[in-house]
């Protein structure tokens, strides 16, 4: 059986696993009774991706199931949206760790110098748009995603006035001592945020911006190539706060130049200078990049603004089952793709795979045959779809303007 079949229903069982329900649902009665939308229904819809109007959603799913190439209506808007309220935004936390834990021997082997990339960043979300583009941000989405197999790790909803070092430090404890190199941009610096992660014994490259400390705008005029410094000890309020050891932290900065000629100024914890050299990191950080293409995929290509109910619970559920429909194409258009070690230079398009894998996602959740038999039909044109990769192109970022923001009752057709 090809790896993605296998993982394909290794994730089903766990759908109607009935432990998942007793665990998910959020009164005693819900999703007891024998109804159209069983629970497995509702989380495959669910985490197919769902793009297009509530009902649109509903009845192309029914017609998969019933074998039908068209929409079938069997079940309303109405229900879907009374059912939702007995499910727990839980469930999708839980279904993104069973995927990563199925993953596991494919993420391992996407490994740097032993070591598992993980990114950090935080996303505005603006999701109440009536007003328009004019309205200001009202979420936060924060997530760790894995560059290297391109999955999300771990993602969670804060209030748009919340502080990305506190959503950092909060999800701190999802990462592995000794075993994840942590990459960041320009806006998790302070000493309080080195000496966290120095002293939870998790390795970081981060980029650093010269008027952050005296030591890097001194490294940055002495055209050394690296240079270790020692930062001073967190203040005694924010070591009280984050329970923290006052000791100064020993680190590393390493130039940087970009093929536009650019310095870029790198801090990592990475103190051997054998085992990891200097003139690797500037690769290393661009990696991070990749958690700026999952953010557009969510937002832009999902659809995550658009939320499919009025409640904070729908953006709860939304957001969850995006971050898992996005893992499933990603793992089932890579697993079993032989293209990928003839062609280094070249990544899957994730955007063709998503709407590839849509029309017959949920169905395969649901363990329905005849679209099973369709997959391995579909997987040779999501394998061709490539995009080429050319080493050291660069792109001026554009001036920052008003980005595209649908109204809340914009759908897909």
């Amino acid at each position: 059986m090809p790896a993605s079949s296998q993982l394909l229903a290794e994730f089903s069982d766990f759908l109607f696993d009935p432990a998942l329900a007793e665990r998910v649902r959020r009164s005693p009665t819900a999703f007891t009774r024998n109804r159209i939308l069983t629970l497995p229904r509702m989380a495959a819809l669910m985490m197919s991706g769902m793009r297009s109007s509530v009902q649109a959603e509903l009845d192309g799913l029914f017609g998969a199931l019933h074998g039908q190439t068209v929409r079938t209506r069997a079940v309303s808007a109405q229900a879907f949206s009374k059912a939702r309220r007995g499910l727990s935004a839980e469930l999708f936390e839980l279904a993104r760790a069973r995927l990563i834990e199925l993953a596991q021997p494919y993420i391992d082997s996407m490994r740097w110098n032993g070591l598992r990339l993980v990114a950090a960043d935080g996303s505005r979300l603006r999701v109440g748009t009536r007003e328009g583009h004019d309205l200001r941000a009202d979420h936060y989405a924060f997530a760790l995603f894995l560059p290297g197999p391109e999955l999300t790790l771990h993602a969670a909803l804060h209030p748009a006035d919340g502080s990305e070092r506190q959503m950092l430090f909060e999800a701190l404890d999802v990462l592995q001592p000794h075993t994840d190199l942590l990459l960041l941009d320009r806006g998790y610096l302070g000493n309080m945020m080195v000496a966290a992660l120095a002293q939870r014994e998790i390795p970081f490259c981060l980029r650093v911006d010269a008027r952050a400390w005296t030591c890097v705008t001194a490294f940055a005029r002495s055209g050394e190539a690296e240079r270790f410094v020692t930062l001073a000890a967190p203040d005694e309020q924010d070591a009280l706060d984050y329970e923290l050891v006052r000791t100064p932290t020993t680190v590393r900065l390493i130039r940087d130049v970009t093929p536009g000629g650019r310095v870029r100024v790198l801090m990592t914890s990475l103190l051997d200078r054998q085992r990891y050299p200097a003139a690797t990191f500037g690769a290393l950080y661009h990696q991070r990049w990749r958690i700026e293409e999952a953010f557009k995929r969510l937002k832009h290509r999902l659809r995550l603004e658009a939320v499919t109910g009025l409640d904070y619970l729908a953006l709860q559920q939304d957001f969850g089952a995006k971050t898992v429909a996005d893992n499933l194409c990603t793992l089932l258009s890579d697993l079993d793709d032989a293209s990928h070690d003839d062609a280094p230079a070249s990544r899957p398009d994730r955007v063709y795979a998503l709407g590839a894998l849509k029309p017959i996602l949920g169905a395969c959740l649901l363990r329905i045959e005849h679209c099973l038999n369709l997959l391995p039909k579909v997987m040779p044109a999501i394998h061709q779809a490539r995009c080429r990769i050319q080493p050291s192109r660069s792109y001026p970022r554009p001036p920052r303007k008003a980005k595209p923001h649908h109204h809340l009752a914009y759908k897909l057709a």
